[in-house]
């Protein structure tokens, strides 16, 4: 999300913009997992978003379990 809102606000200067360089390094790992797993169709100026997909359901998959997790173990000691 910082990533969009930096491409939105730096406009063509993104490319000498230090904070959206850090996140473009910090994405890339993902970007390159989306570009892999998304069929043939998908355009590389879209894989950003789905990069944040796959990011966005892999957080709430881990929240599910750790709620499970908490609820089975008892809530006192999960805090």
């Amino acid at each position: 999300m910082g990533q969009a809102l930096l491409f939105v606000l730096s406009g063509q200067k993104r490319d000498t913009n230090l904070f959206y360089q850090i996140l473009q390094i910090i994405n890339k790992p993902w970007t390159k997992i989306a570009r892999f797993i998304s069929p043939k169709q998908i355009a590389d100026h879209q894989t950003p978003f789905v990069a944040f997909c796959i990011i966005a359901v892999l957080y709430i998959a881990v929240t599910l379990a750790k709620i499970e997790h908490c609820i089975t173990i008892g809530i006192e000691i999960c805090q």
